[in-house]
């Protein structure tokens, strides 16, 4: 399998410097959030259609592609000597008008592709219908067409297509945090609380929110003071102790944001970011299938990697926030 980063380490590796394309030998390719351009899709559209491809695997995923992207992908697919089986276009901005391509494509060259993923898109009943398997294409080889978690709201550019709005618990909530704003903001203070007495209530300044997240989902937080961003599994301790802290344990993951800097936590190992806070904004990334968790600082509307988490999540996972001073607002 070949996993890249970046559009141009892509380019760079499909062709020579005297711009002849070379032999492409690899079966695997994973390209998901590497910010594709039309020139990739074209690059990429030139290996499917060489005699000298072995690719078999590709993985475009959270790449803002659309449908002129997947258009220009066509014209590799639809060649006699692609041998693609597995397509990945998840969460790449395709509508209705990107599944006729595809559709097109498959009648041409039937024979190959057996998995089509456009999980996270907005393709449509007539889009979806347009692609699936059954006697209205008999030659086709498609086994399998992921088409969940579709909508027009998949529709918007980057990360912001997974926005989802976190609803804090107040049955979590240490008495020394005060819930405003219709529970979207949460402020530490010293003054206690009168929240009724609940099993799920921590004895740290922490608190979680109600709904678990399922599949890929995105949020931004605006912080001031000293707090701890992140998610729990539901089992995470409620003591008032440093083990049951976020990112202070093996069930919690975290980025700690403070006026001196970020760093980031779990299972009470810290690393500290050389990034510094020039914003107070700062975005959570979750794909719960693939295993990653991601911060990001936003500046400007702008998202500045800050971290990545890899690893399998074994539970649901709930965002949380650990307070020393100040609030958050989501």
């Amino acid at each position: 399998m070949l996993s890249m980063k970046s559009e141009r380490s892509m380019n760079q590796l499909i062709f020579f410097k005297d711009g002849h394309q070379s032999t492409f030998c690899f079966v695997f390719v994973r390209l998901s959030g590497c910010n594709l351009s039309e020139r990739s899709c074209k690059a990429l559209a030139l290996v499917l259609s060489s005699p000298a491809s072995n690719l078999k695997v590709l993985d475009l995923s959270n790449n803002d592609l659309q449908d002129s992207g997947v258009q220009l992908l066509s014209a590799g697919l639809e060649s006699p000597h692609c041998i693609l089986e597995s397509l990945c276009l998840s969460g790449c901005r395709i509508t209705e008008k990107g599944c006729i391509s595809l559709a097109s494509t498959l009648k041409s060259n039937p024979s190959h592709l057996r998995d089509l993923d456009l999980s996270y898109n907005n393709p449509g009943d007539s889009g979806v219908k347009l692609l699936s398997p059954g006697p209205q294409n008999p030659n086709w080889r498609l086994d399998t067409l992921r088409v969940d978690h579709c909508g027009w709201q998949r529709l918007t550019r980057g990360l912001r297509k997974y926005g989802c709005e976190p609803d804090l618990d107040p049955n979590t909530a240490n008495t020394n945090l005060k819930l405003s704003d219709n529970k979207r903001k949460v402020t530490a203070v010293q003054q206690r609380q009168p929240y009724p007495d609940h099993p799920d209530r921590f004895g740290c300044v922490q608190l979680l929110c109600r709904s678990a997240l399922t599949g890929r989902r995105y949020w931004e937080v605006e912080w001031a003071g000293w707090v701890s961003i992140g998610v729990a599994y539901r089992g995470i301790g409620r003591e008032n102790n440093a083990a049951c802290r976020l990112g202070r344990n093996h069930q919690s993951w975290s980025l700690k944001c403070s006026d001196a800097g970020y760093s980031v936590w779990h299972d009470n190992r810290e690393k500290v970011l050389s990034v510094p806070p020039t914003s107070k904004r700062v975005a959570v990334y979750v794909d719960r299938p693939a295993g990653t968790l991601s911060f990001y600082r936003v500046s400007s509307d702008t998202l500045v990697h800050l971290h990545t988490f890899s690893t399998t999540f074994t539970e649901a996972l709930h965002p949380g926030f650990l307070f020393s001073s100040k609030s958050i607002s989501v």
